[in-house]
């Protein structure tokens, strides 16, 4: 067969590990030879063995050689200690004959050092099949591995004229049952979710995904003056002990030390300078900064308005993932899913690339690429990249 056969099976297999493996990547292998398939796997999460291992492993359970056989691997094979040995010397013991990789690792410091070790030992190597599609699987891991901070993706479900609310606040299920499932499964390929106050106050959210998978994910409150009420659900439910709430330094201290007895409190500065539509406000350059040093490779904002367009304004998110209900809810007061300032002239509006549209009952969902956003902020990431590990 081909290798982008094999390749759009060994992907199928990756994608498996949706939600359990971050902050490792998504990957799959399979063993061939010829025609047949001796072994497949998956990475199954950190510390588990990695999909080439895996699938090292199910060929001999089977019964079959896999000396001279070819390896089909969605991302490059590890060639360092991590939380698991490299998969370079699994292959070399094998005695694999061919190695076909989808994506090279993308990190710069890995970049190609497993294929050179394999070419090195007389492994042929073929690299590049369906690079694409095996880049895109693990888009927050490579967001992450290179800038040492979470791809972030702005979620909202609103009317088709972009409301979340009415005037009084009263918010209650927008769309149907299919695209909220969508949206929970959204969160659950998250390593957190992230709502600002008020959302907390309006609604009480467990911004759980409820979903069989187990979620080691985090919740992440903003909320400068510590106005989280201690009877909210991510304060009072089993998953509190993953609840962050971010706090600014004015917010009152016997607040924040109520709080911190029952969640994780983080105190983040307040922007100085720069930009006076966000001076003053919570640094959610610091706040991604320091997600990325606890491994969260991706950040899913759910809002509310004011929160969405901190974010999007800010040239800080990646993608959108906007679900539109069939009504219409009209009034200039009704809440916005993107509130804020807005762009002031056409040149510092945001654009959207890759756009995917899909119907999910009688809703519509968007799924887009942020391209350009003319507002700056600080965006050099901190020194020192973590080390790849699948």
């Amino acid at each position: 067969m081909e290798a982008t056969t094999w390749m759009r099976e060994a992907l199928r297999l990756a994608r498996k590990g949706y939600g359990r493996t971050s902050p490792n990547p998504m990957v799959g292998a399979l063993i061939v030879r010829g025609d047949r398939v001796l072994g497949r796997g998956w990475h199954r999460g950190p510390g588990r063995p990695h999909a080439e291992v895996e699938a090292l492993e199910d060929a001999r359970r089977q019964g079959h050689l896999v000396r001279g056989a070819t390896l089909v691997v969605t991302l490059e094979p590890c060639s360092t200690w991590g939380r698991t040995p490299p998969c370079t010397d699994a292959i070399l013991s094998a005695g694999i004959r061919e190695v076909i990789v989808g994506a090279v690792d993308p990190n710069p410091r890995h970049a190609g050092r497993g294929l050179k070790l394999l070419k090195a030992a007389g492994v042929r190597v073929q690299v590049g099949v369906l690079a694409a599609e095996c880049l895109a699987l693990n888009e927050p891991f490579n967001h992450w591995i290179v800038h040492q901070r979470p791809l972030v993706t702005v979620k909202a479900a609103m009317t088709l004229d972009g409301k979340i609310a009415t005037a009084t606040g009263e918010s209650k299920w927008i769309t149907g049952p299919r695209a909220r499932a969508y949206g929970r499964r959204l969160r659950l390929g998250s390593d957190a979710v992230l709502v600002g106050i008020e959302t907390v106050l309006a609604d009480d959210p467990s911004l759980l995904p409820r979903t069989r998978i187990p979620w080691r994910g985090r919740r992440v409150i903003l909320d400068a003056r510590a106005r989280t009420p201690l009877t909210a659900q991510v304060v009072t439910d089993s998953a509190c002990g993953r609840t962050i709430v971010v706090v600014g330094p004015r917010a009152p201290r016997y607040r924040v030390r109520e709080l911190a007895r029952r969640v994780t409190v983080w105190e983040a500065p307040l922007v100085e300078g720069g930009d006076k539509d966000r001076r003053g406000r919570l640094d959610l350059v610091w706040l991604l900064d320091r997600l990325g040093r606890e491994e969260v490779t991706h950040l899913l904002v759910e809002g509310g308005g004011e929160v969405q367009a901190s974010f999007l304004m800010s040239g800080l998110a990646q993608r959108v993932a906007f679900f539109y209900a069939p009504v219409i809810l009209g009034g200039a007061g009704s809440r916005r899913a993107v509130a804020g300032e807005g762009a002031r002239s056409w040149e510092e509006i945001l654009r959207l690339c890759d756009l995917r549209w899909r119907r999910l009952g009688s809703d519509l969902l968007l799924e887009a690429r942020v391209t350009s956003a003319e507002k700056r902020v600080r965006t050099e990431p901190t020194p020192g990249m973590p080390e790849t590990e699948q």
